[in-house]
């Protein structure tokens, strides 16, 4: 690959923020109020500690080796290639039907103000957009996804300055709410069961973070920008999340919230803002867009990462700065998928979208189990600067806490069906690998056999070319002697 500058580690935090903060937030989170009422706040936290052990984990493997392939290759290295090529497809495959669903998602709002405009025309126009742009370079993606999320940090900034200027009573017109609704609320509404079915949807807005390993090989110096970005993002997240759900709880009853409206909007809305729910559509129009951008920069590396291990097709293997054939191959499946939603019986479609955040949770799970594997492997990083605190129990902790999470999907509405059609794709990949690894064999065999055979063919031409020599030799001889 050619010389480039490289990312910085605010780069890399804001492709990771870029990411992260989506619909899944701006709309997720009703979910997660709704199910867990004000503990919900306890959620946001245990996310987030969830969220530090993970990245600290991947951050290690990416100090020690800014493999391209990030936490697959590593996966890899220390499971052996099934498990390299199970973890990178589930993925690749999860995150191309969570995209082509938010481009659909960003054509359902354009079409508020559109409505005559078709949906699949502006969402593949979207998709084809965010493939293109993607082919420009990471320097130049990283400058625009910065923007991009930035425009999303500072929305979120300004929502929780107006919301806590009609708590204190500083907004015009709007008498002070102080606690207001949280004077009526139980703090554990649903019970633990409650915080614990609210886990899934929390943990899927902080989704993405992984970015950073992906991109870690186009870094500055991997080894000190990788650990950086990673403390912006945790630090970024964390703040913003927690004060934001903070100062929507005084504002509006949790059991008023539901996944067709912001919280956010549904807060002002509430208190006589009608406008922010125009200006937060636009907004979170910006984050999906935002998303996309960036989740497709992993995708094409991912591909890239699969197919110069012998994992994908031959033809997706380049040694570019830019992976532009795993960048335009994913671009093409986002629209296959966003199709499969127009083609598909609805109910078929959605049990195969459901399968995106299992598969997230199944990669964070692989990432915890190959650190602890990976530590006893080869001990700390270079120059033992060790990073994750209280290894291996902090491991262990967050592994267990995943596996909770996802073995309770069936306990959150829709989630279900996830957890089986996850299952599923896995099952598919690795019957994928043994297919392939059998096919492999018998080649391999074939041209062994082929190649003795041959062997044993020009043997036999030697030996009589030889007995022939022999004969005349003796011929000769007689020959001679009379």
């Amino acid at each position: 690959m050619g010389n480039h500058r490289g990312m910085s580690a605010w780069q890399l935090a804001m492709m990771a923020l870029g990411t992260v903060v989506g619909g899944s937030f701006f709309l997720g989170s009703s979910v997660a109020i709704k199910a867990a009422g004000p503990a919900v706040l306890i959620s946001y936290v245990l996310g987030a500690v969830l969220v530090y052990f993970i990245l600290y984990s991947l951050s290690e493997m990416t100090v020690a080796n800014a493999a391209p392939g990030s936490f697959r290759s590593f996966a890899g290295d220390v499971f052996g290639p099934g498990v390299s090529f199970v973890v990178g497809w589930v993925y690749w495959t999860g995150l191309i039907l969570a995209m082509s669903s938010e481009a659909t998602a960003v054509s359902l709002l354009i079409r508020e103000w559109l409505p005559d405009i078709s949906i699949s025309l502006v969402g593949s126009m979207i998709i084809i957009a965010v493939t293109l742009i993607n082919l420009l370079g990471a320097d130049n993606l990283s400058k625009l996804e910065s923007s991009l999320a930035a425009i999303k940090l500072l929305a979120i900034i300004a929502f929780i300055l107006m919301a806590l200027s009609i708590i204190s009573g500083i907004m015009p017109g709007i008498t002070r709410v102080g606690l207001g609704e949280l004077n009526r609320e139980m703090l554990f509404p649903a019970g633990l069961g409650g915080v614990a079915g609210s886990m899934l949807i929390v943990l899927l807005t902080y989704a993405g973070f992984e970015t950073i390993g992906l991109a870690a090989s186009e870094a500055q110096n991997p080894v000190k920008t990788v650990p950086k970005a990673i403390n912006y993002t945790v630090f970024t997240l964390v703040g913003l999340y927690v004060i934001c759900i903070a100062v929507i709880m005084p504002l509006v009853p949790t059991d008023a919230l539901n996944e067709e409206i912001s919280p956010m909007v549904a807060a002002l809305n509430r208190w006589g803002i009608d406008w922010a729910g125009t200006v937060l559509n636009i907004v979170l129009i910006t984050a999906i867009l935002s998303t996309m951008l960036a989740a497709m920069f992993g995708l094409g590396r991912m591909i890239r990462s699969l197919a110069l291990d012998g994992q994908a097709p031959k033809w997706l293997k380049t040694m570019e700065d830019v992976p532009r054939r795993g960048i335009i191959f994913s671009g093409i499946a986002m629209l296959v998928g966003m199709s499969m939603s127009l083609i598909l019986p609805e109910t078929v479609y959605i049990f195969l979208l459901s399968s995106s955040g299992f598969a997230l949770l199944f990669t964070y799970a692989v990432i915890l189990a190959t650190h602890i594997r990976f530590r006893k492997k080869y001990g700390c990083p270079p120059n033992g600067k060790c990073q994750m605190p209280a290894y291996p129990y902090s491991d262990w902790i967050a592994l267990t806490g995943l596996v909770a999470i996802i073995v309770s999907m069936p306990l959150v509405p829709g989630q279900g069906s996830g957890l089986i059609a996850g299952l599923i794709i896995v099952a598919v990949y690795s019957s994928a690998y043994l297919v392939m690894r059998s096919i492999k064999r018998v080649r391999k065999n074939h041209k062994i056999n082929n190649t003795g055979i041959g062997t044993l063919s020009k043997m036999r031409m030697s030996m009589e070319a030889s007995e022939e020599l022999t004969d005349k030799n003796r011929e000769s001889d007689k020959d001679r002697s009379h």
